[in-house]
């Protein structure tokens, strides 16, 4: 078996997400569930109530206001907000821990998906654009192919090195010309397993090269972005922050300057912490 079909292989014992997370999401996307559906459902989980209040009642999304329940809280956000927390809740413990692949200690991948999905939500906001409803999400979602991938790098982590050094090629291409495959693909290939929209899967999948998505290239712009900010500020990276640069046709796409760009990578570091802990119920 080569190492991709391995790879792949692993990709498809991966557990789905959490039953009442998944059903949520069916739930979201159905125009016959009301929120009033969507919220009953919330609460017949005790704890994914609990986690969602808690997040509904951080500084980033609800500010000073206090939310005691979770009709108020499906009031106040809407249910784009509300899948979001969901999600958060339920990707939260997958990516808490170290991922020896990429010599990440516990919590800096998590860090790397927040930072992310800030930068992909403030993004529009410096360029006084509409919000992206899928922006905070895919963020949040771009580097899970890492969780699977990291244990095949671990094994193969002197090679891929060796060639991102040696060649001055960003670390995803090393792992493809080594591995047969990316860790943005393994993401992409997961969360087509866990019945995400097309648009959040070509995201995460060409993250590092925009340019080849095939549907609204928006939201893998805002991903692309984000990510490589990330990487430049140091945000939730190990051994794969080699080498990456924001694509020019993104630049030019989004009109792009470096007080914007500044401006971002500011709010990502500034906000990050107090999710962090949110989402971790600190």
């Amino acid at each position: 078996m080569s190492r991709r079909a391995e790879i792949l292989e692993k990709v498809s014992q991966v557990e789905s997400l959490p039953a009442v997370a998944s059903q949520i999401l069916r739930m979201v996307r159905d125009p016959d569930s009301s929120m009033t559906d969507i919220m009953k459902c919330i609460e017949l989980d005790p704890g994914l109530t609990t986690s969602v209040l808690r997040m509904a009642n951080s500084a980033y999304f609800a500010g000073p206001r206090k939310i005691a329940s979770m009709r108020e809280a499906g009031v106040l956000f809407g249910t784009n907000r509300i899948q979001q927390m969901v999600i958060a809740t339920a990707v939260a413990p997958r990516v808490s821990g170290a991922i020896c692949g990429y010599d990440l200690e516990p919590g800096r991948l998590l860090d790397s998906l927040i930072a992310v999905a800030i930068g992909a939500e403030e993004i529009p906001r410096v360029l006084k654009r509409a919000p992206h409803p899928a922006a905070f999400t895919a963020g949040l979602l771009h580097g899970v192919g890492k969780i699977v991938l990291g244990t095949f790098v671990e094994v193969d982590a002197n090679p891929i090195l060796e060639l991102a050094y040696e060649e001055q090629v960003p670390f995803d291409e090393a792992e493809r010309r080594v591995l047969g495959i990316d860790h943005a693909e393994v993401g992409s290939i997961l969360l087509e397993r866990w019945q995400f929209p097309e648009d959040l899967v070509q995201a995460v999948r060409w993250q590092y090269h925009p340019e080849n998505v095939s549907t609204d290239p928006v939201l893998a712009d805002l991903v692309h972005v984000a990510g490589i900010l990330c990487i430049q500020c140091g945000l939730g990276t190990g051994v794969d922050g080699l080498s990456y640069s924001i694509s020019s046709r993104v630049v030019e796409r989004l009109r792009l300057n470096t007080n914007l760009v500044e401006s971002v990578a500011c709010t990502m570091l500034t906000e990050l912490d107090s999710i962090r802990k949110t989402m971790l119920g600190m």
